[in-house]
């Protein structure tokens, strides 16, 4: 519909992601509903939250893996900054585990990106509206997927183990001893399942715990 028939308000939208040809597309789409405008758009997640608060957009659609930080660490951001942003995921990766911690963050909604663009044109207008969206089959698989195992700083260490970095390196950048870091490793590899650090890490991102 042509802007000059718009309605007197339309849903103001921030979008985050980082592949700039989806954004633009996204963007395009979006823009062409009647009732939404896209006013923000944000390759990084650690550029969202000075987005949101420069251009105070009604939801914010945030992909969960960008530059700087998570789409999940910025919505849980957002919840302090911005409380009357609603925040919604669209993402490829539809994990259970991604999906807790979502809602862990105070998010509305939860999509993966293989929907038509009306389906997510709709989602936007229901969170604004108060509603919690949920893709349905990975809403049915998180049910049986059980809790993360893994403690906040189980998963600081194996986030800390990116790029061959030794124990000493974890233990000087998270400021903790060798010996803990080297507990909090081994209590990991257990949880997972697996046989060192780096399939830990592995496992546990696949299944969307960290």
């Amino acid at each position: 519909m042509p802007r000059d028939r718009r309605p007197a308000k339309s849903i103001r939208v921030l979008l985050a992601e980082d592949q700039g040809m989806m954004r633009g597309a996204l963007a395009l789409l979006l823009g062409l509903e009647a009732d939404i405008e896209v006013v923000a758009q944000v390759g990084a997640g650690d550029r969202i939250v000075e987005a949101a608060l420069l251009h105070r957009p009604d939801v914010a659609l945030l992909d969960i893996e960008l530059p700087g930080i998570s789409g999940l660490d910025a919505a849980a951001e957002l919840r302090e900054q911005t409380p009357d942003c609603r925040v919604l995921i669209l993402t490829t990766f539809g994990r259970p585990g991604y999906l807790r911690r979502a809602m862990e963050a105070g998010t509305a909604g939860f999509l993966v990106k293989d929907g038509p663009v009306e389906e997510l044109a709709e989602a936007i207008r229901r969170v604004l509206a108060g509603e919690t969206v949920v893709d349905p089959a990975l809403a049915a698989a998180a049910l049986g997927a059980g809790p993360n195992p893994l403690t906040a700083r189980e998963r600081d260490v194996l986030n800390a183990s990116v790029d061959g970095a030794t124990v000493a390196d974890i233990a000087a950048r998270l400021h903790l001893s060798e010996s803990t870091v080297r507990n909090y490793l081994s209590s990991a590899i257990g949880k997972t399942g697996t046989r060192n650090r780096m399939e830990a890490m592995r496992e546990a991102r696949q299944q969307g715990w960290l």
